[in-house]
């Protein structure tokens, strides 16, 4: 993986043991040269969502899709997470871009994501860039790999290459890089819970026993 990262490391008790990392580093500063949005980053797009409007929690993921770490906790905890808390009515979950700077194609993959996200697809794209994270582990331009990603998940293509050509979406991906920034966040994943961030292990569990404790009855 290229770029430098310094390591938090967190261990968390699951089966034989699990260390947990997460990528920190300096985020971009502005979008690619050349870079003409359509959709302003005042445009009050606040993120892709999960779950009900109405959950008593809320958890917001400022994310880089080329983050391996991202993807470790997209591919593990996520599927637990969607099951217990989400598809429950227990949590809505939001998810924000946070492309690093030393992540030469995190903001192709952000865009990409939005351009799918404009057709409905945003999580269905989201599953696909993690799934098949082989991609961020080379230097070959994966813009044609996240075309086949929007076929595969039934993005109309004609819409799809016309969203990304356009950098339609590079706004809001700055602007969520900005309200990240603005927050604190340095590095990926981070979270917050109900507006507070979230420094514990980023483990299903862990979300769940949280989330246990700010909805127990009297509280």
């Amino acid at each position: 993986m290229k770029g430098f990262y310094v390591v938090l490391v967190t261990v968390a008790v699951v089966g034989g043991g699990v260390i947990w990392y997460g990528s920190r580093a300096q985020p971009a500063s502005g979008p690619p040269p050349g870079a003409s949005p359509r959709v302003a980053a005042s445009d009050g797009f606040s993120g892709f969502t999960l779950g009900s409007d109405v959950a008593p929690v809320e958890v917001t993921e400022y994310s880089d899709f080329e983050c391996p770490f991202c993807a470790s906790f997209a591919t593990v905890q996520m599927p637990v997470i969607r099951d217990q808390l989400i598809t429950t009515g227990r949590v809505r979950w939001r998810y924000r871009e946070f492309p690093l700077s030393n992540h030469r194609w995190s903001r192709l993959a952000a865009l990409a994501a939005q351009c799918a996200g404009e057709q409905g697809k945003f999580w269905e794209m989201h599953d696909q860039m993690f799934l098949h994270h082989r991609w961020a582990q080379t230097s070959k331009n994966p813009r044609s790999l996240f075309r086949g990603f929007a076929q595969d998940v039934g993005a109309d293509l004609d819409k799809y290459d016309a969203c990304v050509d356009g950098d339609r979406y590079a706004g809001r991906v700055q602007a969520s890089f900005e309200e990240g920034v603005a927050r604190g966040v340095s590095g990926t994943p981070t979270f917050f819970v109900n507006g507070k961030r979230f420094d514990g292990r980023p483990t299903s569990d862990a979300f769940k026993a949280l989330v246990d404790s700010l909805t127990k009855p009297g509280r």
